[in-house]
């Protein structure tokens, strides 16, 4: 099983439509699994009708997910991103800040890193080094 991390906290999941893996995909896709080593520009093809991208973390050490999602952001979608696997309560500013609207972990890290410190990081906005320069002065 696995916990959805969102700004508030662990939500349960509310996607119900099947993810397709994005090598797979065809035209009438709705949720695409992207795995980390996977070409951002690549996936702007895909994009159309797509709901749901989730973007595969296969360790907590492996950044590239990161940019894919800044780079799908940038690039105009608009629709939810999600990142799944290995992200740590510690990333989870980054992974809002890069553009994901929610993490999927799974239960035993869920276990180990409880909600109060998901929680604790949901004020993204707010505590990046840009604004505590800004404060400053």
């Amino acid at each position: 099983m696995t916990v959805l991390v969102t700004d508030s906290g662990f939500q349960a999941d509310d996607f119900t439509k099947p993810f397709v893996p994005v090598n797979e995909a065809a035209n009438d896709v709705v949720a695409l699994d992207v795995p980390s080593d996977f070409d951002p520009a690549e996936l702007l093809t895909h994009l159309s009708g797509v709901e749901m991208i989730r973007v595969d973390f296969p360790s907590f050490a492996d950044g590239r997910g990161f940019t894919i999602a800044r780079q799908l952001r940038l690039s105009g979608y608009k629709g939810r991103l999600r990142a799944r696997g290995h992200v740590i309560s510690d990333q989870y500013a980054m992974a809002r800040r890069c553009g994901f609207d929610e993490v999927e972990i799974s239960d035993e890290l869920a276990a180990r890193q409880p909600k109060a410190e998901w929680v604790f990081r949901a004020d993204w906005q707010a505590h990046d080094y840009q604004s505590r320069m800004r404060g400053q002065h």
